[in-house]
């Protein structure tokens, strides 16, 4: 049998009680077709320590109704919650917010298009922010909407991918919602032109 230094013990509480307290809800409601293993190591540190990023939540309390589906962005834990119509079906993704209040819009909206392999060009505020930005990037790897792009109602708002992964679980965008793109690989299909979206 082997030996179990304080240390040991302490380091295996502490794994314990984290996946007690983050754990439990990260399986319950297990995102985008991954592991709870595989969430865990891909949720950058900042989300890793917000144990109500992993809460699940009923849709009823912010839409009267599923029609169409519908996604809850909740800025402060940076989270996005799906639920499909069908009133069965439920993810979980972990986002980047906007990096600043002024930058951050809340209130509803909904899914006007979607796009497979998006082009970017920042808007004329970002490009005063940042003269030294490119007018226009094509799709590719160096695109920041990632792999795909569901574009919202309100003008130059898209959930959408990202390349760098650092982004996720951060207060990191001009505005946007990012995810994985693996999860909003996931959440693509499923979300429909129409689909309602609340951000809070």
């Amino acid at each position: 049998m082997p030996v179990i230094s304080k240390t040991n013990w302490n380091r295996r509480a502490f794994i314990a009680g984290s996946a007690a307290v983050l754990g439990t809800p990260a399986l319950a409601v297990e995102p985008a077709g991954s592991s709870s293993i595989e969430m865990e190591q891909e949720i950058s540190e900042s989300v890793r320590h917000n144990s109500s990023s992993f809460r699940a939540l009923d849709w009823q309390p912010y839409f009267s109704d599923l029609k169409n589906g519908a996604i809850l962005v909740d800025i402060s834990s940076r989270v996005l919650h799906y639920w499909a119509e069908d009133g069965v079906t439920y993810k979980l993704f972990p986002s980047s917010v906007p990096m600043s209040e002024d930058l951050t819009r809340r209130g509803r909206t909904k899914v006007v298009r979607k796009v497979v392999g998006p082009s970017w060009s920042p808007t004329p505020a970002m490009r005063k922010r940042n003269p030294e930005w490119p007018a226009y990037v094509p799709p590719g790897p160096d695109n920041p909407l990632g792999t795909h792009a569901l574009y919202l109602g309100w003008k130059y708002y898209r959930i959408h991918g990202t390349h760098d992964t650092r982004k996720i679980g951060r207060r990191s965008s001009n505005g946007c919602i990012g995810l994985y793109n693996e999860h909003i690989q996931n959440l693509f299909p499923r979300a429909v032109v129409g689909t309602q979206v609340l951000l809070i």
